[in-house]
């Protein structure tokens, strides 16, 4: 099942109480206060790993909790404190606090991490609390407790390339025939029901990741066909593949469903409607297409790159085509992170 939503509540340990404690040992009568601190409790920790790509795993769990620190114990020894709780997420997870909707953490890096709850000070023992009028102190400090907070995250799948279109375009058959993924295909609209990955493998150890996108229909920023929900999961994407049937066995303009798609990415995000496009024609193997291919070209007034993900014609020079641009993207990614001075262990959101 893919989930890419969830609402959990997360709390990190309370912290362990200081110990009321005095010495007792032979030939020592009145010992003074030995009590220790207590341990401080766990944070809850997220960290994103590459080999998770779904929230499925918060589905019926909701409470994520660390353990909380051990009291102070007699000699002056400390509790021990209690063990991190750190929760794996897929790449691309965004973290908000579900009472404000703060953003609090985009973790888009293998192993970023970040405190989303921080645990309770260990209590202090009495051995704190001696004082030349008081020698013998009878009480310590409680634990403090451990930070909660409801959150809510949302999954943004990072992929080099977005595939986009109309219901039975052939976005599945084309990332089946370049990549291991297997989605559903068949001749009825929207047999993708979600987002799928898949890893494009090309020569020279060259590989980028593609998303196959659920079909869009006019109307979907309003709900209809499947919506627009899995539109955030090409957000992050390099460059938009906009597939187009180029003869529709329902007889519809080629040109008129690719200003659909258009319409529908500009009203869901500009930002998504601004990123690189590659239109393409697909199911040129048919009898008509080049003729229906010379218009189409004509009536969007772009380059249009013809294939056919059936016959495999095209496709090698679709994907040579991608790579380059998404390499050139991750180049100038990479410059203005290191301009930037980017990079850091455990992000902490937890506050005091």
């Amino acid at each position: 099942m893919f989930v890419d939503e969830a609402e959990i509540y997360v709390k990190g340990g309370d912290g362990g109480d200081g110990f009321v404690g005095f010495r007792r040992e032979a030939y020592v009568p009145k010992g003074g206060p030995d009590g220790g601190d207590g341990g401080r409790g766990g944070s809850v920790i997220l960290e994103a790993v590459e080999d998770v790509d779904t929230l499925m795993d918060f589905v019926g769990h909701h409470h994520w909790k660390a353990d909380s620190g051990r009291p102070g114990r007699t000699k002056k020894m400390d509790g021990k404190s209690g063990k991190d709780l750190i929760v794996q997420v897929p790449l691309g997870t965004l973290i908000y606090d579900k009472d404000t909707g703060i953003l609090l953490k985009d973790l888009t890096e293998s192993n970023q991490q970040v405190r989303v709850a921080r645990g309770g000070r260990g209590g202090r023992g009495n051995v704190h609390f001696a004082t030349p009028t008081e020698q013998a102190p009878r009480y310590a400090e409680p634990g403090g407790k451990g930070q909660e907070r409801m959150l809510r995250l949302e999954l943004k799948l990072i992929a080099d390339v977005g595939l986009v279109g109309k219901p039975n375009a052939g976005k599945s058959t084309l990332i089946s025939r370049v990549s291991s993924a297997r989605p559903k295909i068949a001749d009825y609209p929207f047999t993708t029901l979600h987002p799928v990955l898949g890893i494009v493998e090309l020569s020279r150890y060259r590989r980028m990741v593609l998303a196959d996108l659920p079909g869009l229909i006019e109307g979907a920023h309003e709900g209809a066909g499947l919506g627009d929900e899995f539109l955030r999961h090409i957000e992050r994407t390099r460059v938009i593949v906009h597939l187009i049937d180029i003869l529709p066995l329902d007889g519809s303009d080629p040109a008129e469903n690719y200003h659909v798609i258009r319409n529908e990415l500009s009203k869901y995000s500009k930002t998504l409607a601004d990123k690189t496009e590659f239109v393409v024609a697909n199911k040129m193997d048919l009898t008509g297409a080049r003729e229906a291919l010379d218009r189409l070209r004509k009536e969007i007034d772009r380059d249009v790159l013809p294939i056919s993900a059936v016959a495999g014609r095209g496709v090698p020079e679709l994907l040579d085509r991608l790579w380059r641009i998404v390499e050139e993207s991750k180049r100038e990614e990479k410059f203005q992170r290191a301009q930037a001075g980017q990079g850091e262990a455990v992000h902490d959101d937890s506050g005091d």
